[in-house]
């Protein structure tokens, strides 16, 4: 069965809504993703680079549950977000993913695209 940790949208309901039962459970944590200081060191002067004056920067420790601390435990990696908060919204009030209520402002898809374009592009041509 899926895991899900959203209290404002409960699934035993939808569940039984539909003439079902549902068993909600956490049966496994997800490692925790840290980004490689190295790589992030080295990536960082691209990421402003694309983000331009004040579109880039580090954030403080966040509590996030991604599966791509996996990939980590194999190559050093790098997590960042890609601003898609709309721009009326305070960031600290915007509804988190996976929420039905969450919103992208879809322009910063293009600004995203171009960061991990930029950063692959860097990463391999850069002498190690």
């Amino acid at each position: 069965m899926p895991v899900f940790a959203e209290p404002e949208f409960p699934r035993r309901s939808i569940a039984e809504a539909n003439n079902a039962q549902a068993e909600v459970r956490i049966d496994k944590a997800v490692p925790v993703t840290v980004n490689d200081p190295a790589l992030t060191e080295k990536m960082l002067p691209t990421l402003k680079r694309i983000g331009g004056e004040g579109g880039s920067r580090m954030n403080q420790r966040v509590m996030v549950a991604e599966d791509f601390s996996y990939f980590q435990q194999q190559v050093p990696g790098m997590f960042y977000f890609v601003g898609i908060t709309p721009k009326d919204q305070d960031m600290a009030k915007a509804a988190p993913n996976h929420s039905q209520r969450f919103y992208i402002d879809e322009s910063g898809l293009l600004q995203g695209a171009r960061s991990i374009a930029a950063l692959a592009v860097d990463f391999l041509t850069q002498k190690p």
